[in-house]
């Protein structure tokens, strides 16, 4: 039997692996958007409380950027899959169900990834608040403005502006984080690339074809964020 060539693996026609391996991007994209949206809310709440929380507050949120950013990603996407099916298989055993439940594969990842990416956007997020000048927000006290009026037209956006920068290299780190959800079964692109080495005995053209798709989604990705800086840097003259 003739080994197909690397068009005949990659096309979208019969026996052709296209069609898995655009599903796997599309997987990968939703658990990297997931997370990354996750981490965007963990991050605000905890740059809040580095900067306006009391000293509990602060020592809670100092403790968890330093953890989360020293362990680790794979270990935290294990312990949420297999911690989270532990909890699962428990809470079924209480209602009378019998084996193991499994926690689903695509929650753990994004929630995994939330977790390890909201320490990083803490830390964008703390960095970007304290780029507003002083100045600016002294302006809006001096006219009148009540705290969620400040924060809706003058914090919010200028912290905004510093952070997207920090949030472009953040959401890179995401992308790649994604591939590591692997492990938990769920189909994404490198899953896919996997399986399909192992069904073809063509490791070589998978991961390299599975290695282009992630450079363009990189890329596409990183270009849209680009535009935005510019977008939310309008009006400031750059050095």
């Amino acid at each position: 039997m003739n080994q197909p060539d690397f068009l005949d693996v990659i096309s979208f026609g019969p026996g052709g692996w296209g069609a898995a391996l655009l599903a796997g991007a599309w997987m990968t994209v939703l658990i990297a958007i997931s997370g990354f949206l996750i981490g965007s809310i963990i991050g605000t709440f905890g740059a809040w409380a580095k900067i306006s929380g009391g000293r509990t507050i602060r020592a809670i949120a100092d403790g968890y950027t330093t953890v989360l950013r020293g362990i680790p990603d794979l270990l935290v996407i294990y312990l949420f899959y297999f911690g989270g099916s532990a909890a699962v298989t428990a809470i079924g055993r209480f209602f009378g169900s019998e084996g193991f439940i499994g926690f689903p594969g695509f929650l753990a990842g994004a929630l995994a990834v939330g977790i390890t990416s909201g320490a990083q956007q803490t830390e964008v997020f703390r960095g970007a608040f304290k780029a507003v000048h002083k100045g600016e927000i002294e302006a809006a006290i001096a006219c009148g403005m009540s705290r969620a009026l400040r924060f809706r037209r003058i914090i919010a956006p200028l912290t905004l502006r510093h952070a997207l920068p920090g949030m472009g290299n953040v959401w890179q780190v995401v992308l790649k984080e994604s591939a590591l959800v692997s492990i938990t079964g769920v189909a994404e692109l490198l899953r896919q690339a996997q399986v399909g080495a192992g069904s073809t005995g063509m490791p070589f053209n998978f991961y390299v074809v599975a290695g282009a798709i992630y450079l363009t989604i990189s890329t596409f990705s990183g270009a849209l964020l680009q535009w935005s800086e510019r977008y939310f840097s309008r009006g400031v003259r750059r050095n």
